[in-house]
């Protein structure tokens, strides 16, 4: 079991870590606001997350998105947030400058981004079904697939955020630090924009 688990976390790995929204807005979130400032919004991403490998796991996502409607509306809901999202990001004040009256998102906006995230559900999916843990094994090696999911989902995240924080400290200058928060705003787009497509 623990050479199949090794192998689970290998494919894991590279699903959830490429680029996506929820990576993608935690590079963004940590350009634009630092890692301090958004520690409650990666919160909310890790949490999201989990909650995403749950509602795998369970079956309840296979359920939900079975009822006619489900999907196209989850879809809608889930692209205007992100264009919420990268537009907060776009706008942002570079970290060097005053951000006493910026908004950073909350706990809650996280939580939501990873929860419409369209990437995580197609790579946890992909990953859990995958895996070649058997699926009449018992309920330690289900509950091992989600700590494992979850473990690298918060690693992957923070990884993330710490990485668009330490752009924005080599920008330094409050022009490189606005095209940087610019060019994750677009990428955000286009990573939502290729998850619908898929």
């Amino acid at each position: 079991m623990a050479g199949d688990l090794a192998l689970f976390v290998l494919a894991a790995l590279p699903l959830m870590g490429s680029p996506g929204p929820a990576t993608l807005s935690l590079a963004g979130m940590g350009a634009a606001h630092g890692v301090a400032r958004s520690l409650g919004y990666a919160a909310g991403v890790n949490i999201g997350t989990i909650a995403v490998v749950l509602l795998i796991a369970t079956g309840v996502t296979a359920v939900l998105l079975g009822i006619p409607g489900m999907k196209s509306a989850a879809m809608v809901l889930a692209g205007v947030y992100m264009l919420y999202l990268a537009w907060h990001i776009a706008t942002a004040p570079p970290v060097s400058a005053d951000e006493r009256g910026s908004h950073v998102p909350s706990f809650l906006g996280g939580f939501i981004l990873a929860i419409a995230n369209p990437k995580a559900y197609a790579a946890i999916g992909a990953v859990y079904a995958g895996s070649l843990i058997e699926a009449d094994q018992d309920t330690r090696a289900a509950v091992a697939r989600v700590l494992i999911l979850s473990a690298v989902a918060i690693a992957v995240n923070t990884t993330w955020l710490a990485f668009g924080a330490a752009i924005a400290t080599i920008l330094g200058d409050p022009t490189k630090a606005r095209v940087a928060n610019l060019i994750f705003a677009v990428l955000l787009l286009a990573s939502v924009a290729l998850s619908a497509l898929a």
